[in-house]
């Protein structure tokens, strides 16, 4: 069977077989979604780089030992997530402030495209709390299901649940994208 046609699981067992074109395929399909929470956790683009490349080592390492009870989304989201807690941890790294930008200079009557260009996704993102911040990227960036980010993460569902709502309320309100301009309430 070709390479485009292996599924995660297909690919992980290619790679533990010493596949290394699957191992490689399986990274460029997860790569994006493993950056950008690093970047998102971080706030800091050499940081997001540092995470993502020991991520692929962790993974690597951790292939046999991948036995397909969870997810492939949920097992690689645990790595991801756990490695930046280890660099945050080590102190190699800080994590992005809660409050990044003074949302207050937003006019109340910009446009959500003029609201866009004074605070973008990431930075919107990153005023987020991080248990929130943690929450949406498991749901909406690895799409996990509510209960698998919940075992993933450590917490009820229903914490995730309101912690994912939370979220999206702020970036809607934080990108104006609620027709009602000005930012954070």
């Amino acid at each position: 069977m070709k390479l485009t046609q292996l599924d995660d699981p297909e690919l992980i067992r290619a790679a533990n077989e010493g596949d290394i074109g699957a191992f490689e395929k399986f990274v460029r399909a997860h790569t994006d979604a493993v950056y950008a929470h690093a970047y998102r956790f971080f706030g800091d683009v050499q940081a997001a780089q540092d995470a993502t490349q020991e991520v692929w080592v962790n993974v690597y390492r951790a292939l046999p030992d991948f036995e397909g009870r969870s997810a492939v989304s949920t097992w690689l989201f645990r790595i991801t997530r756990n490695v930046c807690l280890d660099m945050l941890r080590a102190g190699r790294r800080v994590a992005a402030p809660l409050d990044p930008v003074d949302l207050r200079g937003i006019a109340a009557d910009d446009t959500a495209g003029d609201a866009a260009s004074h605070v973008d996704l990431e930075t919107a993102m990153r005023a987020l709390s991080p248990e929130d911040r943690d929450a949406f990227n498991a749901v909406a960036l690895f799409g996990l299901p509510y209960a698998e980010a919940a075992s993933a993460i450590g917490v009820p569902a229903g914490t995730v649940k309101s912690r994912v709502f939370r979220a999206r309320r702020a970036l809607i309100a934080l990108l104006s994208l609620d027709g009602q301009g000005g930012g954070a309430r």
